[in-house]
């Protein structure tokens, strides 16, 4: 059986960026659907430590560069959001710390490099007095500062699970599904081809919007998008359980001359409850080389000798290697920004960050406003699309 649809928004991708960007478009009066091959918020969402900065790795160089200025605004666009005054509604949504916080010991690389970046930030960064000190450092048993950030924590289920609300009735699995761009000529528009059970589905859409992260280089491939290039960061992050774990949010700047924090520790619950410590900065960076033995050894001794009066004797260890998809721009460097790279009626997209995922919306924004007066006003049954097509299910933390 052969059914053919037609809408003017198709997105691939159901992590945080693609789920923003169907809310977004909704909101505009595009009529938009959603595609995941696999899970929604699988691979980059819940792999993220959620946390919404505004360019503190970059400050510690001692300058607010291009990448500072374009990313520093975004705790403020997230704030409006979580407030029910942005251009998503996401009141309902969780954040796991109000403050985020910069550790700098007593050593005099770690002082230069925090006194680098507080002044970069200078309006933007507070020392915190000894007494507002949260227990944890309270406690500490060697001479450091605490400096408090513009930056928070949100809760990345509980924002994967507002932005499924919101759109339930417009996400579609392509798992077990087989699928291609085709164009009668060449020069015109791609569309897409679905097979599913003993069904043929082709979907012409006005716009194809790749935000798939990892997976984006098979959607660039299936579309024959030569011009358009995908890299992949790879990290080695470690995450930690014990009971009775103090919940922190701290950059924890090291008592060397790399530039990043050696190491960024974030708090999450479990479902069964734990407290868990997921670490990222510098230690995940560097350790892509490392087995997970080793990287979980070097992750314990630099954890003892940041928090050294921190019993960790009976926490559970663990490590798994993730990509952070980017676009591959300026010979394969690290983005400042969110990308969008068009090819006639597709769009590739990356965030680059959880925390640009708004930049990336008013760029998208910005293409499909250049596109809209080709747009015909279109209403895709998506009722009827449910009968074809499954709801692609939720992923889980990995330490659930």
């Amino acid at each position: 059986m052969n059914l053919s649809y037609s809408t003017n928004i198709v997105i691939f991708g159901g992590g945080i960026a693609g789920l923003w960007l169907l809310n977004r478009m909704q909101s505009e009066g595009y009529d938009s659907i959603l595609f995941e091959t696999k899970s929604l918020g699988g691979r980059q969402t819940l792999d993220s430590q959620g946390i919404i900065h505004g360019g503190l790795k970059y400050a510690l160089r001692g300058s607010v560069g291009r990448d500072s200025k374009n990313i520093a605004n975004m705790p403020n666009r997230w704030r409006q959001c979580l407030s029910g005054d942005g251009e998503i509604d996401l009141t309902d949504v969780s954040v796991l710390n109000e403050n985020y916080y910069m550790w700098s010991d007593g050593g005099m690389k770690s002082r230069l490099k925090s006194y680098l970046g507080s002044k970069s930030l200078r309006g933007r960064i507070d020392i915190v007095e000894k007494e507002h000190y949260p227990i944890f450092f309270r406690e500490s048993s060697v001479k450091g500062t605490l400096y408090k950030l513009p930056d928070f924590v949100i809760n990345t289920v509980s924002l994967l699970n507002k932005l499924v609300s919101t759109t339930n009735d417009r996400l579609f699995s392509l798992t077990d599904c087989d699928y291609k761009f085709f164009s009668e000529d060449p020069s015109l528009k791609q569309k897409l081809q679905v097979s599913v059970k003993d069904k043929t589905v082709n979907i012409d859409a006005d716009l194809f919007i790749f935000c798939a992260g990892e997976g984006n280089q098979e959607l660039i491939n299936k579309a024959g998008l030569s011009k358009i290039e995908t890299q992949a960061r790879p990290l080695h992050m470690v995450y930690l359980r014990k009971q009775n774990l103090p919940e922190i949010y701290v950059h924890c700047i090291g008592n060397d001359f790399n530039l990043n924090p050696s190491v960024t520790v974030t708090s999450h619950r479990a479902q069964n409850g734990d407290i868990i410590w997921y670490l990222g900065g510098d230690i995940a960076e560097s350790g892509i080389t490392k087995s997970k033995s080793e990287q979980i050894k070097a992750t314990q001794e630099l954890i003892r000798n940041t928090f050294p009066w921190l019993n960790l004797s009976d926490a559970q260890w663990e490590s798994f290697y993730v990509n952070r998809a980017e676009a591959n721009v300026h010979s394969s460097f690290r983005p400042d920004d969110a990308v969008v790279k068009e090819d006639k009626n597709i769009l590739v997209a990356w965030p680059t960050k959880l925390t640009l995922v708004p930049s990336l919306a008013d760029k998208v924004s910005e293409h499909a406003a250049r596109a809209r007066k080709g747009f015909l006003e279109k209403n895709i049954p998506t009722a009827e699309l449910q009968t074809i097509f499954e709801k692609p299910s939720l992923a889980r933390a990995r330490w659930d």
